[in-house]
Protein backbone atom coordinates (compact mmCIF):
# COMPACT_ATOMS: atom_id res chain seq x y z
CA UNK A 1 0.00 0.00 0.00
CA UNK A 2 1.35 3.36 -1.05
CA UNK A 3 -0.18 6.68 0.04
CA UNK A 4 0.75 10.03 -1.46
CA UNK A 5 -0.87 13.37 -0.68
CA UNK A 6 -1.23 16.74 -2.34
CA UNK A 7 -2.82 19.88 -0.93
CA UNK A 8 -3.96 23.19 -2.36
CA UNK A 9 -4.27 26.18 -0.07
CA UNK A 10 -7.17 28.58 -0.46
CA UNK A 11 -5.10 30.71 -2.82
CA UNK A 12 -3.84 27.87 -5.03
CA UNK A 13 -5.26 26.09 -8.05
CA UNK A 14 -4.44 22.67 -9.45
CA UNK A 15 -2.24 24.40 -12.01
CA UNK A 16 0.05 25.35 -9.11
CA UNK A 17 0.83 21.67 -8.43
CA UNK A 18 3.77 19.90 -10.10
CA UNK A 19 3.00 18.84 -13.65
CA UNK A 20 3.00 15.13 -12.73
CA UNK A 21 1.12 13.58 -9.84
CA UNK A 22 3.02 11.79 -7.04
CA UNK A 23 1.18 8.48 -7.61
CA UNK A 24 -0.16 8.27 -11.18
CA UNK A 25 -1.01 4.56 -10.84
CA UNK A 26 -3.26 5.11 -7.79
CA UNK A 27 -6.35 2.90 -7.48
CA UNK A 28 -8.29 5.25 -5.22
CA UNK A 29 -8.15 9.01 -4.69
CA UNK A 30 -9.99 10.72 -1.82
CA UNK A 31 -10.69 14.43 -2.27
CA UNK A 32 -12.06 16.84 0.34
CA UNK A 33 -12.66 20.56 -0.16
CA UNK A 34 -15.00 23.51 0.14
CA UNK A 35 -18.21 24.06 -1.80
CA UNK A 36 -16.39 26.74 -3.79
CA UNK A 37 -13.75 24.22 -4.81
CA UNK A 38 -16.32 21.61 -5.79
CA UNK A 39 -18.32 24.17 -7.76
CA UNK A 40 -15.49 24.35 -10.28
CA UNK A 41 -16.75 22.34 -13.25
CA UNK A 42 -13.20 21.64 -14.39
CA UNK A 43 -12.19 19.89 -11.16
CA UNK A 44 -13.16 16.29 -12.11
CA UNK A 45 -11.28 16.48 -15.42
CA UNK A 46 -8.20 17.98 -13.77
CA UNK A 47 -8.14 15.25 -11.13
CA UNK A 48 -8.62 12.50 -13.72
CA UNK A 49 -5.69 13.82 -15.73
CA UNK A 50 -3.48 13.49 -12.63
CA UNK A 51 -4.83 10.07 -11.62
CA UNK A 52 -6.06 8.36 -14.82
CA UNK A 53 -6.34 4.83 -13.35
CA UNK A 54 -8.11 5.78 -10.12
CA UNK A 55 -11.63 5.88 -8.82
CA UNK A 56 -11.94 9.45 -7.51
CA UNK A 57 -14.30 10.04 -4.58
CA UNK A 58 -14.86 12.98 -2.27
CA UNK A 59 -17.21 15.51 -0.73
CA UNK A 60 -17.49 19.06 0.49
CA UNK A 61 -16.60 19.89 4.05
CA UNK A 62 -16.80 22.30 6.94
CA UNK A 63 -13.01 22.18 7.10
CA UNK A 64 -10.40 19.90 5.57
CA UNK A 65 -8.06 17.62 7.53
CA UNK A 66 -4.61 16.95 6.11
CA UNK A 67 -1.01 16.22 7.05
CA UNK A 68 -0.50 19.77 8.28
CA UNK A 69 -3.65 20.12 10.36
CA UNK A 70 -6.93 21.81 9.46
CA UNK A 71 -7.62 24.11 6.51
CA UNK A 72 -10.57 26.04 5.12
CA UNK A 73 -11.31 26.41 1.41
CA UNK A 74 -8.41 24.11 0.59
CA UNK A 75 -8.33 20.93 -1.47
CA UNK A 76 -6.90 17.82 0.17
CA UNK A 77 -6.02 15.02 -2.25
CA UNK A 78 -4.98 11.57 -0.99
CA UNK A 79 -3.94 8.92 -3.52
CA UNK A 80 -3.80 5.22 -2.60
CA UNK A 81 -2.26 2.36 -4.55
CA UNK A 82 -3.23 -1.04 -3.14
CA UNK A 83 -0.87 -4.00 -3.25
CA UNK A 84 -3.33 -6.81 -2.45
CA UNK A 85 -6.68 -5.14 -1.77
CA UNK A 86 -9.57 -5.08 -4.20
CA UNK A 87 -12.07 -2.22 -4.27
CA UNK A 88 -15.55 -1.66 -5.61
CA UNK A 89 -17.18 1.77 -5.81
CA UNK A 90 -20.90 2.26 -6.05
CA UNK A 91 -23.33 5.12 -5.55
CA UNK A 92 -26.99 6.08 -5.36
CA UNK A 93 -29.07 9.25 -5.30
CA UNK A 94 -31.18 9.85 -2.19
CA UNK A 95 -32.73 13.29 -2.10
CA UNK A 96 -34.86 12.83 1.00
CA UNK A 97 -34.39 11.34 4.44
CA UNK A 98 -37.27 8.89 4.10
CA UNK A 99 -35.40 6.79 1.52
CA UNK A 100 -32.07 6.62 3.37
CA UNK A 101 -32.41 3.01 4.55
CA UNK A 102 -33.63 1.79 1.16
CA UNK A 103 -30.70 3.55 -0.52
CA UNK A 104 -28.21 1.80 1.76
CA UNK A 105 -29.82 -1.61 1.25
CA UNK A 106 -29.43 -1.29 -2.51
CA UNK A 107 -25.79 -0.25 -2.18
CA UNK A 108 -25.03 -3.00 0.33
CA UNK A 109 -26.39 -5.68 -1.99
CA UNK A 110 -23.97 -4.51 -4.68
CA UNK A 111 -21.00 -4.63 -2.29
CA UNK A 112 -21.78 -7.83 -0.40
CA UNK A 113 -19.10 -10.53 -0.62
CA UNK A 114 -17.41 -13.04 1.66
CA UNK A 115 -14.15 -11.15 1.17
CA UNK A 116 -15.59 -7.71 2.08
CA UNK A 117 -13.62 -6.25 5.01
CA UNK A 118 -14.75 -2.63 5.38
CA UNK A 119 -16.75 0.11 3.65
CA UNK A 120 -16.02 3.83 3.27
CA UNK A 121 -19.20 5.90 2.93
CA UNK A 122 -19.51 9.57 1.97
CA UNK A 123 -23.02 11.01 1.78
CA UNK A 124 -24.94 14.19 1.23
CA UNK A 125 -25.03 16.11 4.50
CA UNK A 126 -28.51 17.64 4.40
CA UNK A 127 -30.89 15.15 2.74
CA UNK A 128 -29.80 11.90 4.37
CA UNK A 129 -30.80 10.37 7.70
CA UNK A 130 -27.46 8.96 8.80
CA UNK A 131 -28.97 6.58 11.35
CA UNK A 132 -31.32 5.05 8.78
CA UNK A 133 -28.49 4.83 6.25
CA UNK A 134 -26.30 2.75 8.55
CA UNK A 135 -29.20 0.58 9.64
CA UNK A 136 -29.84 -0.19 5.98
CA UNK A 137 -26.22 -1.22 5.41
CA UNK A 138 -26.17 -3.38 8.53
CA UNK A 139 -29.41 -5.14 7.64
CA UNK A 140 -27.60 -6.63 4.62
CA UNK A 141 -23.95 -6.76 5.70
CA UNK A 142 -24.10 -7.45 9.42
CA UNK A 143 -21.02 -6.39 11.37
CA UNK A 144 -18.83 -5.18 8.47
CA UNK A 145 -17.24 -1.94 9.77
CA UNK A 146 -18.34 1.29 8.08
CA UNK A 147 -16.40 4.55 8.33
CA UNK A 148 -16.84 7.94 6.67
CA UNK A 149 -19.29 10.75 7.10
CA UNK A 150 -21.85 13.26 5.88
CA UNK A 151 -20.63 16.16 3.76
CA UNK A 152 -20.54 19.70 5.13
CA UNK A 153 -20.69 23.23 3.79
CA UNK A 154 -18.87 25.27 6.44
CA UNK A 155 -21.93 25.39 8.76
CA UNK A 156 -24.07 27.15 6.14
CA UNK A 157 -26.59 24.25 6.03
CA UNK A 158 -27.41 25.19 2.47
CA UNK A 159 -25.75 22.84 -0.04
CA UNK A 160 -23.33 19.92 0.10
CA UNK A 161 -21.71 18.22 -2.88
CA UNK A 162 -20.27 14.79 -3.59
CA UNK A 163 -17.59 13.88 -6.13
CA UNK A 164 -17.50 10.61 -8.04
CA UNK A 165 -15.08 10.42 -10.97
CA UNK A 166 -16.35 12.83 -13.63
CA UNK A 167 -19.44 14.00 -11.73
CA UNK A 168 -20.10 16.45 -8.87
CA UNK A 169 -23.67 16.39 -7.56
CA UNK A 170 -25.93 16.91 -4.58
CA UNK A 171 -27.85 14.10 -2.90
CA UNK A 172 -25.37 11.27 -3.52
CA UNK A 173 -24.31 8.43 -1.27
CA UNK A 174 -20.98 6.97 -2.42
CA UNK A 175 -19.81 3.66 -0.91
CA UNK A 176 -16.39 2.06 -1.39
CA UNK A 177 -16.09 -1.63 -0.56
CA UNK A 178 -12.60 -2.90 0.27
CA UNK A 179 -11.87 -6.63 -0.03
CA UNK A 180 -9.17 -9.14 0.85
CA UNK A 181 -7.35 -10.81 3.74
CA UNK A 182 -4.32 -8.54 3.45
CA UNK A 183 -6.33 -5.43 4.38
CA UNK A 184 -5.80 -4.20 7.94
CA UNK A 185 -8.56 -2.07 9.46
CA UNK A 186 -9.29 -0.49 12.82
CA UNK A 187 -11.45 2.33 14.12
CA UNK A 188 -11.90 4.66 17.06
CA UNK A 189 -14.54 7.17 18.13
CA UNK A 190 -14.73 9.45 21.17
CA UNK A 191 -16.32 12.81 21.83
CA UNK A 192 -15.45 14.74 24.96
CA UNK A 193 -18.86 16.34 25.60
CA UNK A 194 -20.36 16.63 29.08
CA UNK A 195 -24.14 16.65 29.71
CA UNK A 196 -25.70 19.44 31.77
CA UNK A 197 -29.18 20.39 32.87
CA UNK A 198 -32.01 18.02 33.81
CA UNK A 199 -32.70 14.83 31.83
CA UNK A 200 -35.65 15.05 29.44
CA UNK A 201 -37.70 12.17 28.09
CA UNK A 202 -38.49 12.21 24.38
CA UNK A 203 -42.26 11.87 24.38
CA UNK A 204 -42.93 12.50 20.69
CA UNK A 205 -40.55 12.03 17.76
CA UNK A 206 -40.48 10.63 14.25
CA UNK A 207 -37.04 9.23 13.48
CA UNK A 208 -34.75 12.28 13.54
CA UNK A 209 -37.44 14.91 14.22
CA UNK A 210 -38.25 15.65 17.87
CA UNK A 211 -41.60 17.28 18.60
CA UNK A 212 -41.98 16.94 22.37
CA UNK A 213 -39.85 16.45 25.46
CA UNK A 214 -41.57 15.63 28.76
CA UNK A 215 -44.84 16.31 26.98
CA UNK A 216 -43.80 19.89 26.10
CA UNK A 217 -43.04 21.38 22.66
CA UNK A 218 -39.37 20.71 21.94
CA UNK A 219 -38.24 23.95 20.28
CA UNK A 220 -39.33 26.41 23.03
CA UNK A 221 -37.74 24.17 25.67
CA UNK A 222 -34.49 23.97 23.71
CA UNK A 223 -34.48 27.76 23.17
CA UNK A 224 -34.89 28.32 26.90
CA UNK A 225 -31.87 26.18 27.78
CA UNK A 226 -29.44 27.66 25.28
CA UNK A 227 -30.37 31.28 26.08
CA UNK A 228 -31.89 34.12 24.09
CA UNK A 229 -28.73 35.14 22.23
CA UNK A 230 -27.97 31.61 21.03
CA UNK A 231 -31.63 31.00 20.22
CA UNK A 232 -31.60 33.90 17.75
CA UNK A 233 -28.76 32.24 15.84
CA UNK A 234 -30.45 28.84 15.38
CA UNK A 235 -29.94 26.41 13.74
CA UNK A 236 -26.23 27.20 13.40
CA UNK A 237 -25.76 27.90 17.12
CA UNK A 238 -27.22 24.47 17.87
CA UNK A 239 -23.87 22.95 16.87
CA UNK A 240 -22.57 24.14 20.25
CA UNK A 241 -25.45 22.54 22.16
CA UNK A 242 -26.01 18.97 20.97
CA UNK A 243 -28.12 16.34 22.68
CA UNK A 244 -26.55 13.54 24.69
CA UNK A 245 -28.60 10.36 24.60
CA UNK A 246 -28.29 8.71 28.02
CA UNK A 247 -28.83 4.98 28.26
CA UNK A 248 -31.44 4.05 30.86
CA UNK A 249 -29.92 3.37 34.26
CA UNK A 250 -26.54 4.83 33.27
CA UNK A 251 -24.88 8.23 33.45
CA UNK A 252 -22.55 7.81 30.49
CA UNK A 253 -23.26 9.37 27.12
CA UNK A 254 -24.38 6.65 24.69
CA UNK A 255 -24.37 8.89 21.61
CA UNK A 256 -24.53 12.56 20.68
CA UNK A 257 -26.96 14.14 18.26
CA UNK A 258 -26.33 17.37 16.32
CA UNK A 259 -29.12 19.81 15.50
CA UNK A 260 -29.57 20.35 11.75
CA UNK A 261 -32.78 22.38 11.49
CA UNK A 262 -35.71 23.88 13.39
CA UNK A 263 -39.37 24.29 12.44
CA UNK A 264 -41.02 27.15 14.38
CA UNK A 265 -44.48 26.21 13.07
CA UNK A 266 -44.18 22.63 14.34
CA UNK A 267 -41.98 23.63 17.31
CA UNK A 268 -39.72 20.75 16.27
CA UNK A 269 -36.00 20.00 16.18
CA UNK A 270 -34.41 18.02 13.34
CA UNK A 271 -31.20 16.15 14.15
CA UNK A 272 -28.56 14.48 11.99
CA UNK A 273 -29.63 11.07 13.33
CA UNK A 274 -32.59 9.41 14.97
CA UNK A 275 -33.75 10.36 18.46
CA UNK A 276 -36.27 7.72 19.50
CA UNK A 277 -39.39 8.15 21.58
CA UNK A 278 -38.68 7.02 25.13
CA UNK A 279 -34.99 7.92 25.02
CA UNK A 280 -33.58 10.21 27.70
CA UNK A 281 -31.56 13.22 26.56
CA UNK A 282 -29.60 16.06 28.10
CA UNK A 283 -27.97 19.09 26.55
CA UNK A 284 -24.20 18.97 26.19
CA UNK A 285 -21.36 21.40 26.59
CA UNK A 286 -17.62 21.02 26.44
CA UNK A 287 -14.21 22.65 26.67
CA UNK A 288 -11.22 22.73 24.39
CA UNK A 289 -9.25 20.33 26.58
CA UNK A 290 -12.08 17.78 26.73
CA UNK A 291 -12.37 17.72 22.94
CA UNK A 292 -8.62 17.30 22.45
CA UNK A 293 -8.58 14.48 24.97
CA UNK A 294 -11.50 12.86 23.12
CA UNK A 295 -9.60 13.00 19.83
CA UNK A 296 -6.51 11.49 21.40
CA UNK A 297 -8.66 8.81 23.00
CA UNK A 298 -10.13 7.89 19.62
CA UNK A 299 -6.60 7.41 18.28
CA UNK A 300 -5.67 5.24 21.25
CA UNK A 301 -8.63 3.01 20.49
CA UNK A 302 -7.14 2.50 17.02
CA UNK A 303 -3.72 1.57 18.34
CA UNK A 304 -4.93 -0.60 21.23
CA UNK A 305 -4.77 -3.90 19.32
CA UNK A 306 -2.83 -2.84 16.26
CA UNK A 307 0.74 -2.42 15.11
CA UNK A 308 0.82 1.01 13.48
CA UNK A 309 4.59 1.02 12.90
CA UNK A 310 4.08 0.29 9.20
CA UNK A 311 2.65 2.77 6.66
CA UNK A 312 -1.08 3.36 6.90
CA UNK A 313 -3.84 5.90 6.34
CA UNK A 314 -6.18 7.37 8.94
CA UNK A 315 -9.47 8.75 7.65
CA UNK A 316 -10.43 11.30 10.29
CA UNK A 317 -14.01 12.58 10.24
CA UNK A 318 -14.82 15.04 13.00
CA UNK A 319 -17.83 17.27 13.60
CA UNK A 320 -18.23 20.89 12.59
CA UNK A 321 -19.54 21.55 16.11
CA UNK A 322 -16.13 20.65 17.54
CA UNK A 323 -14.51 23.02 15.07
CA UNK A 324 -16.76 25.89 16.14
CA UNK A 325 -15.97 25.32 19.81
CA UNK A 326 -12.19 25.08 19.37
CA UNK A 327 -12.02 27.83 16.71
CA UNK A 328 -8.38 28.86 16.09
CA UNK A 329 -7.13 25.96 18.21
CA UNK A 330 -8.86 23.27 16.14
CA UNK A 331 -5.53 21.89 14.92
CA UNK A 332 -4.86 20.67 18.46
CA UNK A 333 -7.18 17.69 18.07
CA UNK A 334 -5.54 16.66 14.80
CA UNK A 335 -2.13 16.97 16.43
CA UNK A 336 -3.32 14.70 19.25
CA UNK A 337 -4.35 12.07 16.68
CA UNK A 338 -1.09 12.32 14.74
CA UNK A 339 1.06 12.06 17.87
CA UNK A 340 -0.70 8.84 18.84
CA UNK A 341 -0.75 7.21 15.39
CA UNK A 342 2.78 8.28 14.47
CA UNK A 343 4.32 9.94 11.44
CA UNK A 344 4.14 6.74 9.37
CA UNK A 345 0.34 7.10 9.33
CA UNK A 346 -0.94 9.60 6.77
CA UNK A 347 -3.96 11.68 7.84
CA UNK A 348 -6.83 12.86 5.70
CA UNK A 349 -10.46 13.69 6.32
CA UNK A 350 -12.91 16.48 6.99
CA UNK A 351 -15.30 18.24 9.35
CA UNK A 352 -18.76 16.88 8.78
CA UNK A 353 -22.48 16.95 9.58
CA UNK A 354 -22.32 13.38 10.90
CA UNK A 355 -19.66 10.71 11.38
CA UNK A 356 -19.92 6.99 10.50
CA UNK A 357 -17.95 4.58 12.68
CA UNK A 358 -18.48 1.54 14.91
CA UNK A 359 -19.05 2.29 18.57
CA UNK A 360 -15.87 1.71 20.63
CA UNK A 361 -15.06 -1.96 21.18
CA UNK A 362 -18.11 -3.14 19.20
CA UNK A 363 -19.09 -4.04 15.64
CA UNK A 364 -22.18 -1.81 15.88
CA UNK A 365 -21.96 0.88 13.19
CA UNK A 366 -23.66 4.07 14.34
CA UNK A 367 -24.02 7.67 13.32
CA UNK A 368 -21.93 9.83 15.63
CA UNK A 369 -22.25 13.57 16.08
CA UNK A 370 -19.79 15.93 17.75
CA UNK A 371 -17.27 13.08 17.76
CA UNK A 372 -13.79 12.46 16.39
CA UNK A 373 -13.95 9.23 14.39
CA UNK A 374 -10.98 7.48 12.82
CA UNK A 375 -10.97 4.73 10.22
CA UNK A 376 -7.49 3.21 9.88
CA UNK A 377 -6.38 1.36 6.74
CA UNK A 378 -3.18 -0.55 6.01
CA UNK A 379 -2.06 -3.75 4.32
CA UNK A 380 -0.15 -6.72 5.72
CA UNK A 381 3.39 -6.92 4.41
Amino acid sequence: MLVRQEALSSKMSIKDLPSSSPLPNANLVLVFGSVRRFSDGKLPTQLKERYPAAQIVGCTTSGEIGPHGVSDDSLQITAIAWDNTMQRVTYARANNMQTSAETAINLAKQLKSDSLRTILVFSDGLHINGSELLQGFQSVLGDIPIVGGMAGDNAEFSRTLQLLNDSIEEGLVVAIGLYGDKLITASGALGGWKPYGPPRKITRSEKNVVYEMDGKPALPLYRMYIGEQNAKALPGSGLRFPFAVIEEGKREVEKVRTLLAIDPEENSLTFAGNVEEGETVRLCQTTHDRLVEGAGGAARLVTANLDTSQPGLALCVSCVGRKLVMAEQIADEIQAVQQTLGSQTALTGFYSYGEFCPRPNTTDNVLHNQTMTIGYLSEAL
